[in-house]
């Protein structure tokens, strides 16, 4: 008797695609109930108000209905969704520590020498729960905080956190930040003190191993006055027949004059509903940059937001999408210019093929005490065939005269003549195709470190591998 088929045959993302056993692993049963949100939080040994809170979630998403601005969900089912998978390891700070056949699948991601080579801390997720987690002595030594979300609520940063957590994201904002808010589980916590420069960056990476389950880490980053801080997020999992989701919440606070850079590039597997949600809030002169790569996934809600509370406060957002055969990505970013003398420049670009559809939205708004604020939007679409799809939406709130407010976009095709040009010289027309597509998404990789810049132009060759004119 043949065996049951759970991968399902795509691209070679074999790095990526690796299914780990995880007979051993300890899950809750499917669905979502106050039963479940209880075992959860006892898992996680809450505090009561976390406690509390869950439950509160679970009431909003219970009465909120399911978001109808984007693409539909209609394959995702929570009653068939594992909320809570905790493999069968204990966090780590030391690599040697942690199980074998989790190391294997971080060794082939590359975490382990990213850490040695580029990164001043690590922190590891595996399903629901983080198993390594590690941070620079001379980074420490500066009194930079990097830990584990649940140690974090129970330490010495418990009260601060309990000010801000969910705060940028209330549970109230959609379905599915409440359903964050009832089961999150993983994250890290960052706290960068005033004036404290970290000269290289800080990754978090995102590992959704089991089938038909789900990924709710919370990220919180704090980065006082004067302070700076590059933050990288990695995410991939394997690819099964049946829907997993990923519906984690990243909360940023950047001080007066302090700057932070949250960089992502996401390699989800194209069963995978992607319901994220990021928010940053920057006060007087700070800056906001984001830098963003999607790839895979099935569905995507992904809309880095940034409040420009304080004035002369700044943001830059650098986004890149590609959707290839059965995927709808919904992606874009808003900014609310709040301050003074606010500015913000934002780059988007979408790659569409084999039917792929891609939804750009940017939503700017400036309030009527942001006098003095500037905004620039440009979206560029490269479509690769007749069968996809690829829309902008933009959206242009100005309540306030004394603004400078722009927007454009452009769509267009690989030219035959650049393809010819290149294939006189030696290249094939598929190697042609998928350099200029790498050409075309330059900008997003010039803003990465050199390690993710070429992770993001592998993943841009791989989608393009099998492309024709």
């Amino acid at each position: 008797m043949s065996e049951e088929k759970t991968y399902v045959e795509d691209i070679n993302r074999t790095i990526y695609d690796v299914i780990d056993d995880d007979s051993d692993a300890f899950k809750l049963e499917e669905g979502l109930s106050e039963d479940i949100v209880l075992q959860i939080s006892k898992e996680k040994d809450d505090p009561d108000w976390m406690r509390d809170f869950r439950l509160k979630c679970l009431k909003i998403y219970n009465e909120l209905e399911i978001p109808n601005w984007g693409p539909g969900v209609d394959g995702l089912d929570m009653d068939h969704i594992y909320t809570y998978v905790r493999p069968n390891a204990k966090m780590s700070n030391t690599w040697d520590d942690v199980p074998e056949e989790i190391k294997n699948t971080f060794e082939r991601l590359g975490i382990p020498q990213a850490e040695r080579t580029s990164l001043a801390g690590v922190g590891a997720q595996y399903d629901s729960e983080l198993v390594y987690h590690n941070m620079q002595k001379q980074v420490e030594d500066q009194g930079v905080v990097y830990c584990d979300f649940e140690s974090a609520i129970k330490g010495e940063y418990s009260e601060m956190i309990r000010e801000r957590f969910m705060k940028l994201l209330p549970p109230t904002d959609h379905k599915y930040n409440a359903l964050h808010g009832a089961v999150w589980s993983g994250g890290s916590f960052v706290y960068v003190p005033k004036g404290v420069k970290v000269s290289v960056p800080l990754q978090s990476y995102f590992r959704l191993n089991a089938k038909g389950a789900g990924q709710f880490e919370h990220t919180l980053i704090i980065v006082e006055e004067g302070a700076s801080l590059h933050f990288i997020e990695g995410c991939s999992a394997p690819k099964y027949n049946v829907a997993n989701l990923h519906s984690g919440s990243v909360e940023l606070f950047v001080a007066k004059n302090a700057k932070l850079r949250y960089s992502t590039i996401e390699s989800w597997s194209k069963n995978m509903y992607n319901l994220n949600s990021k928010r940053a809030l920057v006060e007087e002169g700070g800056r906001m940059e984001w830098v963003s790569g999607s790839f895979g996934s099935h569905v995507s809600y992904l809309y880095p937001s940034t409040i420009l509370k304080g004035d002369n406060s700044s943001m830059e957002y650098t986004g890149i999408a590609f959707a290839n055969t059965g995927q709808n990505l919904d992606t874009g970013m808003k900014v609310m210019h709040l301050g003074k003398n606010t500015s913000s420049v934002v780059s988007t670009k979408s790659i569409s093929k084999g039917g792929g559809i891609n939804t750009t939205r940017t939503s700017v708004q400036v309030m009527p005490d942001a006098q003095g604020a500037k905004s620039i939007v440009s979206c560029e679409s490269l479509m690769l065939d007749s069968l996809s799809k690829s829309d902008t939406i933009p959206v242009m709130d100005i309540r306030t005269d004394d603004a400078d407010v722009g927007h454009e976009a452009t769509i267009g095709s690989i030219s035959d003549e650049a393809v010819f040009y290149m294939m006189s010289r030696g290249l094939s027309e598929e190697d042609a195709r998928a350099l200029i597509v790498s050409g075309f998404a330059d900008n997003v990789s010039r803003e990465l470190p050199m390690e993710y810049a070429a992770e993001m132009n592998n993943l841009i060759k791989l989608e393009m591998k099998g492309t024709i004119g």
